[in-house]
């Protein structure tokens, strides 16, 4: 079944400036409506934070910052694919289940290299340190 414009919420944007707001919508309410998204956010800032303090290289910088941006946006990616199927599906079906849970297990991985890469860049610094 297709939505017809008029059944939408928000037409299309005819400019950049209201699609950047309605971006910038999505991004809050992803923040304030999900918990995953709030820990992954936290967890930036304490990366961001052990970055200023070992005064990691500018590669380090760039690759903690892809990783953080990869997290994010596969936290926000899963969340999506999740109101989605949610929309699309008012009983249990084992084809909206397996949609999930792919999507959740795509920032399982993510966030498991983040963490590797993480791992690789602070411990030498941690041990330097100590």
């Amino acid at each position: 079944m297709l939505m017809d414009y008029k059944d939408r919420k928000y037409k299309r944007s005819k400019n950049y400036a209201d699609s950047f707001k309605h971006a910038y919508t999505g991004i809050k309410t992803a923040v304030i409506e999900e918990r995953n998204l709030r820990f992954h956010f936290c967890a930036a800032v304490v990366v961001i934070g052990l970055g200023f303090f070992y005064s990691i290289t500018r590669t380090e910088w760039l690759v903690l910052v892809l990783c953080i941006f990869a997290v994010l946006v596969a936290e926000m990616t899963n969340t999506a694919i999740e109101r989605a199927v949610d929309v699309a599906t008012e009983r249990f079906m084992e084809e909206a289940k397996k949609a999930k849970d792919i999507a959740a297990g795509s920032v399982l991985l993510v966030s498991t290299c983040a963490v590797v890469v993480g791992l690789i860049i602070f411990i030498p610094h941690i041990l330097h340190f100590s």
